[in-house]
């Protein structure tokens, strides 16, 4: 019925009934339970016509051989969501077509499944495919030792294992898009939430694993959020929209319950990020490092790569002592550089 009511607002119970061989008494006990449930909004007695109400669902499924995202998202998820503010419906498309796309590109799988829900307040979004698995792909791309690294790596951004054709950037701009971000896949969760700029993982018990890669993004109708100012947070300038800062949650480099001691930990860490121009190291959850960790970060990674700034955010005293130590070492060197 939902399916049916744009095409057939005055005719829907009817319709139905001769679709599904049923009574028009059962389609219209339906449809009244729909207007009740705000599925539907109806006007009129004797003939009454139906449009969709403020709750919308939909779900649909698709073979990833030669489909294409903004068909998705123009034929079947937009129209649900036609309700919405402009920016909410900015955000909604954004991150859509950005996470169909990944799915359609990198999965290796067949099939997809696009779940949409408009409900209380807030629009949610499920993608989910049959392939092989977001964290398992970047975990071989890169040659990790465990799949867990591979959640590092997306949150730094601007990885894509097919750089021809992607910049790396999907998954970080929808991430921090949506009040709500999860990504899961092999047992693995990738969980960010809007307004604590965090990046957690999580992984799933045994029998809860499932195929593929699951996607679940959810924001409030009433938000301010806009594309344009998730876009600038982390841009280098007003006049140059690049992708030029980023935020790096140190404990995804712990695996299990090791703690961060190596130089080889730290090169981990700091692996690809040259490639922005600010780098905010989120030491959250972090209780202690290593000297030979702060030592390959703050002096050796620092003194190779001097257009990076780095820049370590919520680290405990115990942590800001050893980041200065290795910091104070830097420095001296510089010092005893001798001029030309």
């Amino acid at each position: 019925m939902l399916a049916a009511v744009n095409a057939h607002p005055r005719d829907l119970t009817s319709f139905t009934a001769s679709q599904l061989g049923v009574s028009r008494q059962t389609t219209a006990a339906r449809a009244r339970a729909l207007v009740e449930s705000g599925f539907l909004a109806r006007s009129g007695t004797t003939r009454p016509t139906y449009v969709l109400g403020p709750t919308r669902f939909g779900e649909f499924e698709y073979p990833l051989k030669g489909l294409a995202e903004d068909r998705v998202w123009s034929r079947d998820v937009a129209p649900l969501l036609n309700n919405l503010p402009t920016n909410v419906i900015d955000i909604a498309h954004y991150g859509l077509t950005e996470m169909v796309n990944n799915s359609i590109d990198h999965s290796e799988g067949k099939n997809l499944t696009v779940t949409v829900l408009a409900k209380d307040g807030e629009a949610s979004l499920w993608i989910a495919d049959d392939g092989v698995g977001i964290f398992r792909k970047i975990a071989s791309a890169l040659d990790l030792p465990d799949d867990r690294l591979a959640l590092l790596e997306l949150s730094k951004g601007k990885f894509t294992t097919d750089p021809a054709r992607h910049p790396g950037e999907g998954v970080f701009f929808t991430s921090r898009a949506f009040d709500h971000f999860e990504m899961a896949a092999g047992g693995l969760i990738f969980d960010h939430l809007a307004g604590h700029d965090l990046d957690v993982l999580h992984e799933n018990k045994p029998e809860d694993v499932k195929s593929g890669t699951t996607v679940i993004m959810s924001i409030a109708a009433d938000s301010a959020r806009t594309l344009k100012r998730v876009f600038e947070e982390y841009s280098s300038g007003p006049d140059d929209y690049s992708f030029a800062k980023t935020i790096v949650p140190v404990r995804l480099a712990q695996v299990g319950d090791q703690n961060l001691i190596s130089r080889s930990q730290g090169k981990r860490l700091m692996q690809r990020v040259d490639q922005f121009r600010c780098v905010m190291l989120d030491f959250t959850g972090v209780t202690t490092i290593g000297p030979a960790f702060a030592d390959e970060i703050f002096r050796v990674f620092a003194r190779e790569h001097p257009d990076v700034e780095i820049v370590a955010i919520h680290a405990v005293p115990e942590i800001q002592q050893m980041i200065r130590r290795a910091e104070v070492a830097r420095d001296r060197q510089k010092s005893d550089v001798p001029s030309a």
